[in-house]
């Protein structure tokens, strides 16, 4: 298993970033580079969750949210990834910093594949860098 921490400093505010990672309208493809149009799905949702297939054809993964205003916490659980396994997921915490917000993001993997088990050795290095550059746009971190 990898695990992946790392933080951002956003000009969003909490809300605003909570806001941006649970949009599921048909722009999120466009707003987010990991994620193309072929490989977005909104399989169901409720006011505090939703089940979702997002991704590549490289790299996809079905994934449950669970958010919470309150305390501005977004959990991703993987349900089914091409890569990894179950269980895994995402974890963003946003707390306010300035007129913005810091994002503490935790990455959990659990390779299922051969390449899922040679990128889980790689990601704790060069993770925090590249997972930095796909969340900098969306979430408009601070230069």
């Amino acid at each position: 298993m990898a695990v992946v921490r790392f933080h951002l400093d956003s000009t969003l505010t909490p809300s605003q970033a909570l806001a941006v990672l649970t949009d599921f309208g048909p722009s999120r493809p466009r707003e987010w580079p990991s994620i193309d149009a072929g490989h977005f799905v909104v399989h169901a949702r409720g006011a505090n969750w939703a089940e979702v297939t997002e991704g590549t054809a490289a790299a996809w993964e079905r994934a449950r949210y669970e958010w919470d205003a309150d305390t501005a916490r977004v959990t991703i659980t993987t349900l089914d990834s091409k890569l990894f396994g179950a269980g895994g997921g995402w974890t963003f915490r946003m707390t306010p910093q300035g007129a913005g917000s810091r994002v503490d993001v935790e990455l959990t993997r659990t390779p299922a594949t051969a390449k899922g088990k040679l990128l889980a050795a790689v990601l704790p290095l060069v993770g925090p860098s590249s997972l930095r550059k796909s969340f900098a746009g969306p979430l408009r971190t601070a230069a």
